[in-house]
Parts: structure tokens; sequence; C-alpha cells
């Protein structure tokens, strides 16, 4: 199974059968994704927006990415043209963080069969392989809504688990805004307490690919205590933590979850505890 998880650029360029988004995105530039999808990509493509397609409405109190309504996603997923038994290969800019979320809300909608693109376009692009801008045309399907709520948490459920004990907080952040020392999207700095820091970035090699499954166990294993669906992932707004959710099914630790509201709507409840440090 792990090996699917990961498709590398020749085996996307052997295979023009398969589906293909592109999920790149800036934070501080919201459409910049888009305008690059506009100017290249990699043929066969279309455009997953971060903000427009894989988040719902902002309501205050969801976080800075809530999950879109399941039926919603599924419905922009058929006007994609995607078909049940599609193999969909997802990428980003390089490191896979922003096409993790795609791959996630994927297989959380049912559509097991998703890899990411090892090194995504940058690792395409060095190999000198071709890019257009020409967006692919696909006919409009019913994709069928089969939403897996065991999936997620939402922050009640982690309020009552801290209360109870037991429950294990992977945080994908930068270890500075971990420890609340910087923060530079989210109005306040800090963290859940109790959780313990994965930053995402750790799961690639120093050649912006990721790591094998046995090297990422070993890493994990350290932050891990029994039963991996015990483990909740969290991060600013709930799309870098699906990365190392990414990296633990490539090490064969399935199960864990995601916490999609994360840091940014934790705090938008100030009884809700935090700690530095």
């Amino acid at each position: 199974m792990a090996a699917s998880l990961i498709a590398s650029p020749d085996e996307l360029a052997r295979h023009p059968d398969w589906r293909i988004f592109d999920c790149r995105h800036d934070l501080f530039r919201p459409n910049l994704g888009e305008e690059q999808f506009a100017k290249a990509h990699i043929p066969g493509a279309r455009f997953a927006h971060m903000e427009r397609d894989l988040s719902g409405p902002k309501d205050g109190c969801g976080g800075r990415h809530p999950l879109p309504d399941a039926p919603r996603f599924a419905a922009w997923l058929g006007e994609q043209g995607l078909k049940p038994g599609d193999r969909v290969v997802c990428y980003d800019a390089n490191n896979g963080t922003m096409a993790a979320r795609l791959w996630w809300m994927l297989r959380w909608i049912g559509h097991e069969n998703v890899a990411l693109l090892d090194g995504g376009l940058a690792q395409w692009a060095s190999e000198d392989r071709p890019v257009t801008a020409e967006v692919a045309s696909f006919a409009p399907t019913e994709y069928p809504c089969r939403v897996r709520e065991a999936m997620t948490v939402g922050a009640a459920w982690v309020e009552h688990r801290l209360a109870k004990g037991g429950v294990q907080l992977l945080d994908a952040r930068a270890p500075a805004r971990f420890r609340g020392e910087q923060e530079p999207i989210d109005p306040v700095a800090g963290r859940i307490p109790g959780a313990r820091n994965r930053f995402c970035g750790e799961n690639l090699d120093d050649e912006g690919r990721f790591k094998t499954g046995e090297q990422l166990r070993a890493e994990f294993a350290p932050l891990l205590h029994g039963e991996t669906r015990e483990v909740l992932h969290y991060c600013g707004s709930g799309v870098a933590a699906c990365h190392n959710i990414f990296a633990m099914e490539l090490a064969g630790l399935a199960g864990s979850r995601l916490y999609p509201g994360s840091w940014s709507e934790w705090i938008a409840d100030p009884r809700r505890p935090r700690e530095k440090g």
C-alpha cells in the first residue's frame, strides 16, 4: 500500500490516463497558485484552489480553512470529471504540503486511489518534462458522496479528550510557532496543551522528496504511544497537518485523525487552554 501513496515524475509521465490536480497555494497571496497554473502546469492537470475548492465558508469560529460541506466537495469533484475508479495524483510547487490537503480530502470522501507527486512541480521541471497553459477538458460526472466521518474530530471532542487524558496531539507547524515564539499568521501564539511537535518539513529528505517509510516510522515512533487512532493531527488551519498524516501512512502507521479547525479555530474561544515554551 505504501508504494501507491507516492508517484514519481516518470510514473506520471507513463500514465496519461491518470487524473492530475495542481494544488499550488501561497497563504499570503491566495491567488498566486491559480495565476501560476494559468501560465504553466503539468499537462492534463486541473486546478484545486485552497480557498475556493478545498475549504468551506469561514464563519469566524471554524478556523482559516474549514472543511467544505462533503456533498459540495463531491459535486466539485464531479465538475472536474472525476470518477471513483480514477487514479489521482496531486502536486504543488514542491514539498507536498498543499497537495496533501487534497490527498486527505479525497480519502475523506472515499477515494482511496490517490497519491502525491514526489518533489512536486519543482521535481517535474528539474527533469525537463513538459508543461502547458492549456486546461484539460473532462465530461462532468456524478461523484458519489461517501464521507468517512471517523477521519476527523471537532474542537469539543479535543477539549473533552484533553480533560479525560490519553489523546496524543501532533502539531505540524514549525518549531518556533509550536513554542509560541513566532506567529506570522494567527492572532495568538502558542499551542494546544500537551501537544508534541512534528514539523511537516521533517518528512522530506535534503532533496525535497519524502523519506522512506522505514525512516519515517523510526522518526514518528518516539512521538507515539500505542494505538494510532488516538493520534490527532493539527497545525494552523488543517492543511500542513495532512502532510503528517500522509507521512504516517507512508510509514505504515495508519488510522490517525485530523482536527481540521486546528490552532486558528482553537484560539477563537478564549476559554480554551493554551501553552507556550
